[in-house]
């Protein structure tokens, strides 16, 4: 099997975070300002949009890159064999570049400024055990959907991260990458800088967590993906 040259999968890397970013911003942005001060209602929207957007960039980016567009998602896939370790560097630095660019064309689409110090605040065990059980099920969604039926990941990813704005007391960032980039904007969809490195914690903890149960629960996964390394 050819496999893509590293340069354009890290463009495609970089592109999709960065429009993953400018959908889960961007659609925050428009749904406070439409919802006159509903809360739920403009999360209901905001959730809705990064749905759609997911299901539409993994099936795009899919193909060149395998659609990270997260470390957690990155370093779980270099674990089983996936992703190439020495790919690993190149992948998260443009996974967050392109989070910070998403974030400022989100912003400037708005005539706000490209970035602004977040001073929405989500701190405390409750949001960082929110945050590990968010992670944790979009990994085990990961490898367990793609073991039988790949075609419909990016359908299920969508699904899960839907839910879990809902069901997660954080809304569910679940991705690195996305946490430091919002950071950047004092926008419905933003978390205070002091409170990153807490989520990115709990983010890591529940991917490795998931990455090690799933390897014994679905061993397919983690066969398949070396599998596929190998023939490359």
């Amino acid at each position: 099997m050819r496999v893509t040259p590293l340069p354009p999968r890290l463009v495609a890397e970089a592109l999709g975070t960065a429009l993953l970013l400018a959908t889960v911003v961007g659609s925050g942005i428009m749904a406070d300002k439409l919802c006159g001060g509903n809360v739920g209602l403009a999360l209901l929207c905001n959730s809705l949009a990064t749905g759609g957007g997911l299901i539409a960039l993994i099936l795009t980016f899919g193909p060149v890159s395998g659609a990270h567009f997260n470390p957690a998602v990155t370093l779980a896939d270099a674990r089983v064999g996936g992703t190439r370790w020495r790919d690993v560097p190149g992948y998260l630095a443009a996974q967050v570049v392109g989070g910070v660019l998403g974030v400022a064309v989100a912003d400037l689409m708005f005539d706000l400024p490209a970035f602004s110090t977040s001073a929405h605040v989500r701190t405390g065990p409750a949001q960082w055990l929110a945050e590990f059980v968010a992670t944790f099920g979009l990994l085990g969604t990961i490898f367990g959907v793609s073991r039988r039926t790949p075609a419909t990941t990016p359908f299920a990813v969508a699904a899960y991260i839907v839910a879990a704005y809902w069901f997660t007391a954080s809304t569910s960032f679940a991705n690195p990458a996305v946490t430091i980039a919002r950071s950047l904007t004092d926008t419905f969809a933003g978390i205070r800088p002091v409170d990153v490195p807490g989520f990115v914690v709990a983010q890591l903890l529940g991917a490795a967590a998931a990455t090690l149960l799933f390897s014994w629960l679905v061993p397919a996964a983690a066969e398949s993906a070396a599998a596929h390394r190998s023939a490359s």
